[in-house]
């Protein structure tokens, strides 16, 4: 996400960080060059003027701190700045007085909106809710169906009718069945289509009016650029928009639409999409977000996805092991699969502090799990004894291997390779950990 804009905006910095005081004519120089950096990204020209123009108006005699630098004195200002324009603080969930809380989620078809509904049914449930969820897009019968299934996937009831029924009943008697199951909140999956039209707005006003909703969440395709701010304000002229969710932020896309849509439209950012997984939901975090675009990372973001996808068992079972440099092909197998819940390798990387500006340019792109795949059909074409004592695996095992994981013999070999560098250095770390502590006693 905007790993292009990052770039851009280091180098801007990185081209004043030698003066010793900034003056008027650098910052100009340096904000007409954050202003094109901005538009490259896709961000609303008059949002991006407005930005420009508060930042330079901050740093023109701005004093530089003590322990700053130059470029970090601008940082610090377009940081505050980026995070004001992103809305200074994520909104908290709009919960109902009385259950169930209705989540309406509308958006235009191809923004991932039914893919989004229950992704966000997940987040409740992780949230300690009871959600269902509403299949009202009758427009589509695959719509419906494809709800139906990721409902099962996270174990979710889902209300849906083939027989017709007009959406605002469905959406009536979905409400009724809510309640019934004592379920504390239900999503409403609407219609969408290729373009916005009265049909459209008209058919989401009435189920609008069936469910009354406590929140309205609109579903937004990151790729679609400025084109994304320009339905965000016409969804917002007919029904109560309470929060944007961008769709796609981990594919090739400028994203400078996330920066563009609370100034230009007063719809808050709420969370973003940034995988296929159903777990794959953020909640928005200005604060976080404006960090990640100036290359300081998310560590805060990082840590909770860790502790999210490990246990403290897991986490404790691994510390031993590594303590001890009892490490075998069981224990990649399961950080594998613990990483995973976390998302792809290439989002993971996002998170850290400088990533985007470290990294060359089109590499982090490149990244993908296809690497991992391969390690782990090494490891899953290996016998129970193989993966807990690699010393047992010789050149005929080895070629088993490969033959069984479709890799190479060359392939194994570097694995098992590996597998012994990392015993040798966890057993070099133990041992350095020993010495110190002897020391410390003494």
């Amino acid at each position: 996400m905007l790993e292009n804009l990052t770039r851009r905006l280091s180098g801007i910095f990185a081209g004043i960080r030698s003066k010793g005081k900034i003056s008027e004519a650098d910052v100009a120089e340096a904000m007409r060059e954050v202003r094109v950096a901005l538009l490259e990204a896709d961000v609303n020209f008059q949002v991006a003027k407005e930005f420009v123009g508060r930042v330079k108006e901050k740093a023109v005699g701005e004093e530089i701190f003590a322990t700053l630098t130059p470029d970090q004195t601008i940082i610090r200002i377009v940081r505050d700045e980026l995070i004001e324009l992103l809305g200074t603080e994520s909104v908290k969930f709009n919960y109902g007085s009385a259950p169930p809380t209705v989540v309406l989620m509308c958006g235009l078809q191809g923004s991932g909106k039914t893919t989004t509904t229950a992704k966000l049914a997940k987040w409740l449930k992780d949230q300690g809710k009871k959600p269902m969820l509403a299949a009202c897009d009758i427009q589509r019968p695959a719509a419906i169906k494809q709800l139906e299934v990721l409902g099962e996937s996270i174990d979710v009831p889902v209300f849906a009718k083939t027989d017709g029924t007009k959406p605002e009943v469905i959406a009536k008697e979905a409400l009724e069945r809510a309640k019934y199951l004592m379920r504390d909140v239900l999503i409403v999956d609407t219609a969408g289509r290729l373009t916005i039209d009265e049909e459209l707005m008209d058919e989401l006003v009435r189920v609008r009016d069936a469910v009354q909703p406590n929140e309205t969440f609109l579903v937004l395709d990151s790729t679609t650029g400025q084109e994304a701010v320009n339905v965000a304000k016409s969804f917002g002229d007919r029904v109560d928009v309470s929060g944007a969710i961008f769709t796609k932020m981990d594919g090739d896309t400028r994203g400078g639409a996330i920066l563009s849509v609370r100034a230009a439209t007063g719809v808050p950012v709420r969370f973003t999409g940034i995988g296929e997984q159903v777990e794959a939901l953020d909640l928005f975090h200005p604060d976080r977000v404006a960090q990640r675009i100036l290359g300081m990372g998310d560590v805060l973001g990082l840590i909770e996805k860790v502790e999210k996808a490990f246990s403290e068992e897991d986490a404790l079972t691994l510390e031993k092991s590594f303590g001890k440099g009892q490490i075998d092909f069981n224990m990649m197998l399961q950080s594998f699969k613990m990483m995973r819940k976390m998302g792809s390798f290439k989002n993971i990387l996002k998170f850290m502090p400088g990533a985007a500006t470290m990294i060359p340019e089109g590499a982090l792109d490149q990244i993908d799990d296809k690497q991992v795949n391969r390690t782990e059909a090494i490891i899953l074409s290996m016998t129970e004894k193989e993966r807990a004592n690699p010393d047992i695996i010789n050149g005929s095992r080895r070629k088993r291997i490969a033959k069984g994981s479709g890799t190479s013999v060359e392939e194994v070999n570097h694995l098992i390779k590996q597998m012994y560098e990392m015993r040798r250095g966890m057993k070099q770390m133990t041992q350095m950990q020993s010495r110190m502590a002897k020391l410390k006693r003494r």
